[in-house]
């Protein structure tokens, strides 16, 4: 598998070559916060928020970055807005995550009116993302063999596994995987597992 400063690398090469691609951005971003780059993660997932806004996990990224960067006061600012946008889409545990941020910093998560109500209607007997927190439809069974398939089934939305569907697209067209070379292949796993959240340990399974 590719090293994290390899994957930085396909990552900078996607987000050049596609500016507008915000998942190209957010990936890089989340690679550069692993690589302990914080001020250069901070500025890739606000070019992720630039192109969409609605990203709950990259506000709360976001906000992560600007704390280790140093840049407490405009860690704020984001986490703030972020734990709006998260509340507002069901995203409990982006939000949740947000919340403990800000009180790493001496800050309190605002006070939302219904906020109670609407996560009563997100909890209520719907299957629970749990790469995004939010309620949405099961998968009718693994989308393929093996470990990472089942965890993917038991813990991913329908609408979640779509969204990478898509963006696993754009790793095969700007990385120009071919699937059935086993170093390309598990590129793409790679890419898949990061996206969705896939836990280290089941990921290593594949």
């Amino acid at each position: 598998m590719a090293t994290l400063e390899e994957r930085i690398a396909q990552y900078e090469n996607m987000a050049e070559a596609d500016p507008d691609n915000e998942m190209a951005h957010f990936s890089l971003g989340s690679a550069y916060l692993k690589a302990g780059r914080a001020a250069e993660a901070a500025v890739s997932l606000e070019r992720c928020l630039e192109i969409n806004e609605d990203m709950s996990k990259a506000w709360q990224l976001c906000g992560e970055a600007l704390i280790e960067a140093g840049w407490s006061d405009k860690a704020v600012v984001t986490l703030e807005k972020g734990y709006v946008v998260a509340a507002s889409k069901g995203d409990l545990l982006p939000r949740d995550a947000i919340a403990e941020l800000l009180k790493s910093i001496g800050r309190q998560p605002p006070e939302l009116e219904g906020q109670a109500q609407a996560d009563a209607a997100a909890m209520s007997g719907s299957f629970i993302c749990k790469q995004t927190g939010r309620a949405g439809t099961e998968l009718d069974g693994p989308p393929f063999r093996g470990p990472v398939g089942v965890w993917i089934s038991e813990n991913i939305s329908v609408q979640t596994w779509s969204e990478w569907v898509d963006h696993g697209t754009k790793v095969i067209n700007e990385l120009r995987l071919d699937l059935s070379k086993d170093e390309d292949s598990a590129t793409y796993d790679q890419h898949m597992c990061e996206f969705l959240g896939v836990p280290e340990e089941i990921a290593a399974e594949a």
